[in-house]
Formats: structure tokens, C-alpha cells, sequence
């Protein structure tokens, strides 16, 4: 599977929505026994034309970027759907070809499914971007969670804008963040993401493969990878590196993003 994202053409309406949250998917409503109870939720307020700016999808518009990613769940869920997955880490071989945007967009295009709900994970522990992409300021996320001794819904925040999404930010950075990955309480974490409803997907944005054995060591504990590429800057031979490197985590596809000409 090979997709291409478009950058966006052309701005959009510029304006501020608040958030009044009070519907909770049903699709996360059930906690089973050890799992996540998403009824306690923080509702957040963000900056649509922020967002827009930043080539996160924001509404149901039918442009060509946002079929693309249309598209690319479609294909995702397919596969999800034939082999009884519900776990994906998004990664890249090098840092800057576009991975956090890739797996925020993937994550807001899925939610917005009728049958699915959707947990992103902000995964990239020794550099956590997802909130910066989001325009949130800095907040408690993941590494804190590893960190101490807090409830993990202390932590999940979620946006009107993007239907039935749950998102964990990364919070602090961590130097040791591969041994936190890997660590038994984010087993137990992973384990108990898992144990929410069917048609219940979880998108992890790793770090890059190459610079940091992170997405190495955290890979074994999802299901699938997608990896980003950037058009005309990735080498064939770093993409070739990354996908031996994860060795038997099953790869989806690429996105070939950045795309400079039409394809």
C-alpha cells in the first residue's frame, strides 16, 4: 500500500469554536474490568483556524487532502478488519518526513466512522510533538503517567472537532524513554487500551526508527506500522533499514507525504 497526502491548497474560514463536551462515544463508554474509563474525559477548547493552518482536518470537507486520508483509512481498516487488529504505531525512518501529522489526521479521519472510536497516543517520549501540532499548551501526558503514581484518565483530553477521538498527549519528555516503553507498566497500559469495545482503534505515534531504538522496542506490543516517507528527501535505503529494523512487526504500507508534484 502506497497513499499520498497533498498539502492543502487553500485556507479555510477562520474562527474559534468552544468546546461544551458531554456526549461520550458508546464505542468508549464500556470499561471492562481493569480497563480506561473514558467517561472521565477532559474536554478541551482549540483553535480551528490554528488547526487549519497546520493541515489538521477540522471538518467533513471533500477536498483532496482530505480524501486522501479518506482514503488511506479506508485501506488501513480493511486490513484491520481482515486480520482482527485494533493497534497501530505510526513512525518514519528519520525525523521531520511528517509522522505526528500523518497519525493525527489518520486518528480524526478513523473517529469519524460511525462504528469506530479512536485512542492517539502520543508515543514519542523523548520528543513529544503531538501537543505542539495541536496548539495545547504543554500538559501531563504519558511520560508523567510512567512516571508517578496517577490514574491514567487524569491524563486523556478530547475535542469536538474530532468526532469519536480520545488523545493521551506524550507529556514530559523522558530521556529514558526506551526502557519506559518497554517498561511493564506500559504492558499493563497497552493491555488495558485494549480492553474497551470492538471497532475500538488505537493509533501510537512512535519516534523514528533509525535515530532511537524507541519504535524498536515498542513495536512488538501493536499490531501493525504505517510508515511515513517524505517525497524526494527519505533515501530508499533508510526506508529499507526501518522495515528490516522492525523485523516482524506486520507493515501496512507507506505514505508518501510532502508530495511536491501531482501524482
Amino acid at each position: 500500500m502506497q497513499h499520498t497526502i497533498q498539502a492543502l491548497e487553500n485556507a479555510r474560514q477562520t474562527h474559534w469554536v468552544s468546546q461544551d463536551v458531554t456526549h461520550i462515544p458508546a464505542g468508549l463508554s464500556r470499561v471492562e474490568k481493569g480497563g480506561i474509563d473514558y467517561a472521565q474525559v477532559q474536554p478541551i477548547t482549540l483553535d480551528r483556524a490554528m488547526l487549519q493552518e497546520k493541515r489538521i482536518l477540522t471538518d467533513l470537507d471533500s477536498d483532496l487532502y482530505t480524501e486522501s486520508y479518506h482514503l488511506l483509512r479506508t485501506q488501513i481498516l480493511q486490513r484491520f478488519r481482515e486480520n482482527n487488529w485494533n493497534s497501530l504505531a505510526v513512525t518514519s525512518p528519520g525525523m521531520g518526513e511528517g509522522k505526528t501529522l500523518t497519525a493525527i489526521n489518520l486518528a480524526i479521519s478513523m473517529s469519524r466512522e460511525i462504528a469506530y472510536s479512536v485512542l492517539l497516543v502520543d508515543a514519542n517520549l523523548r520528543h513529544p510533538m503531538l501537543l505542539g501540532q495541536l496548539g495545547v499548551p504543554v500538559r501531563r501526558g504519558l511520560g508523567d503517567y510512567l512516571s508517578d503514581d496517577l490514574p491514567i484518565e487524569d491524563f486523556l483530553f478530547r475535542s469536538s472537532l474530532f468526532g469519536d477521538l480520545v488523545i493521551l498527549p506524550g507529556g514530559q519528555p523522558l530521556n529514558n524513554s526506551a526502557e519506559m516503553l518497554n517498561s511493564p507498566k506500559m504492558e499493563q497500559l497497552v493491555r488495558n487500551m485494549k480492553l474497551c469495545s470492538d471497532n475500538f482503534i488505537i493509533i501510537f505515534d512512535l519516534p523514528p526508527v533509525l535515530p532511537t531504538s524507541d519504535a524498536l522496542t515498542f513495536s512488538p506490543q501493536v499490531d501493525a506500522a504505517l510508515i511515513v516517507i517524505e517525497d524526494g528527501v527519505t533515501p530508499r535505503q533508510d526506508l529499507e533499514c526501518a522495515v528490516e529494523r522492525l523485523g516482524g512487526t506486520n507493515i501496512v504500507g507507506t505514505v508518501l507525504n510532502k508530495v511536491r508534484t501531482k501524482v
